[in-house]
């Protein structure tokens, strides 16, 4: 005989199956599941554990990291969620409720939780809506409101939801489900969707999560597309391509996310450089994904650019567009708080390339934040955001040489 509170797990269960499978109609979305817009007022910054270590995660690793973020600094550059990818998973118990990994997590998840909260940190984990997640471990179907409830006792702060094993699974019914459950959990935690872009989530997930991913899987290579034969994993400007036709989707408290960052994984330092500043320009998430606890000082010299940082993390939420293109460059705008805006000019191609640089060229005005960027007849401050110098203000034309691969980036500002 069942007791109560499995009574009332079963039919939690019985309607996750239901709404999650069965009805291929589209799902009326609801205010009641839209994110608190406190929460990710601006894109979350963090570190995740998969492109390095995959599989090979334990609570000693997590715990290294926290360190890591405090230590070197990136706590006060503002990288706060300390995530776990897939793998963390054991089995469920008699009553269906998820457990860690008894080998790997020998004290459980929620004292490892107090270890991250007490650094000033949160800690993130995954889970996918279908039957098992990617890495072949209990995926959450038909137990959203257990597992919500888990990552809620746990101390949990942020929710990856992946999207393999989801065959006949209707995707926005499968994400509703799972933000409704999280608002029933009783604590706040940030919703990431990750169904790579394949159902369009950018087009309707505002409503429910807090990002969402744009595209396939990011690959360490900057231009590139690797295929595994039943999916494919993307180079930086394959991704850069797919996301920044996307801007009007996003905005504060709801992110378009073109995957984690591979910044110290074995790019050059100007690629790297060039990642880092395209994910701000267009206000991406920058969850890191390098082994942070022995990056060289080049790449923690990039990943704690507190101007370029500031340039993601601006309170206006626009994400930037590309203005003009010009053999192999690039030309991109992003509006920022107090009239400012951040320029970048980037070099897709492998030579170097010297240009006159003439703002008074680029004038425009963005239907979508409704500011004007006015170069011809306004005077702006330059300041490098890459030299962290200052430079002649914008009626001066400056001869500037971007790197093959590299970048170069202003803040303009009156």
């Amino acid at each position: 005989m069942k007791t109560p509170l499995a009574l009332l797990c079963g039919l939690m269960l019985s309607a996750a199956v239901c709404m999650a499978q069965g009805d291929p109609q589209p799902v009326q979305l609801n205010h009641s599941l839209a994110p608190k817009p406190a929460l990710c007022a601006t894109p979350p910054m963090g570190w995740s554990s998969w492109n390095v270590f995959a599989c090979s995660i334990d609570e000693n690793l997590i715990r290294e990291i926290a360190d890591a973020m405090v230590s070197k600094g990136l706590l006060d550059c503002g990288y706060t969620y300390v995530n776990m990818d897939d793998c963390w998973h054991g089995e469920r118990d008699a009553d269906g409720f998820i457990q860690a990994n008894a080998e790997r997590f020998p004290h459980g998840i929620k004292p490892l939780a107090d270890y991250v909260h007490a650094k000033g940190l949160k800690l993130g984990i995954y889970s996918d809506a279908g039957s098992e997640t990617c890495g072949g471990k209990p995926g959450s179907q038909g137990y959203e409101f257990q597992d919500a409830l888990t990552y809620a006792r746990w101390g949990v702060d942020y929710l990856k939801y992946d999207w393999c094993n989801t065959e006949n699974v209707n995707s926005k019914g499968a994400y509703a489900l799972m933000a409704k459950a999280l608002r029933a959990s009783g604590r706040d935690i940030v919703f990431s969707l990750c169904e790579w872009g394949d159902t369009r989530a950018y087009s309707w997930a505002s409503e429910i999560g807090h990002l969402w991913r744009t595209t396939g899987d990011v690959n360490c290579c900057f231009d590139c597309e690797l295929d595994f034969g039943g999916w494919k994993s993307l180079g930086v400007l394959q991704i850069l391509d797919k996301n920044e036709p996307l801007r009007k989707y996003a905005g504060p408290n709801h992110w378009n996310d073109p995957d984690m960052l591979e910044v110290g994984n074995g790019m050059t330092v100007n690629e790297d450089r060039a990642h880092f500043s395209m994910w701000c320009m267009m206000a991406a998430p920058l969850i890191l994904g390098n082994d942070i606890r022995t990056m060289s000082k080049a790449t923690a010299d990039i990943i704690t650019n507190r101007e370029m940082i500031a340039i993601d993390q601006d309170s206006l939420g626009v994400q930037g567009l590309r203005y003009r293109v010009e053999s192999g460059l690039e030309y991109w705008l992003k509006p920022l708080q107090n009239g400012d805006w951040a320029f970048c000019v980037l070099n897709r191609t492998l030579s170097d390339r010297v240009i006159d640089l003439d703002f008074s060229a680029f004038n425009m005005y963005d239907n979508l934040s409704g500011n004007a960027f006015r170069s011809a007849s306004h005077t702006y401050r330059v300041r490098n955001v890459w030299t962290h110098k200052d430079e002649t203000p914008s009626n001066r034309v400056r001869t500037v040489t971007i790197p093959a691969h590299d970048v170069v980036v202003y803040r303009l500002s009156y």
